[in-house]
């Protein structure tokens, strides 16, 4: 899959992990997150949108 064609979206995780389930912890951490208020960057694929529905209440997209 090439990866030329997408574009790159910002994410921030805004709120802690704290009360947040395993599943939802390995989520976070597998889409590049180590703390609080960080902004990562990634290609727009349904594979990290998925990611990100998923813990949709602890992240936000970033313009």
């Amino acid at each position: 899959m090439a990866k030329t064609g997408n574009k790159q979206i910002k994410i921030k995780l805004v709120r802690g992990l704290i009360g947040a389930s395993e599943a939802q912890r390995k989520v976070v951490k597998a889409l590049g997150f180590t703390k609080k208020d960080q902004v990562v960057e990634h290609y727009d694929s349904p594979t990290i949108m998925g990611m990100v529905n998923k813990v949709s209440h602890l992240v936000q997209i970033v313009d």
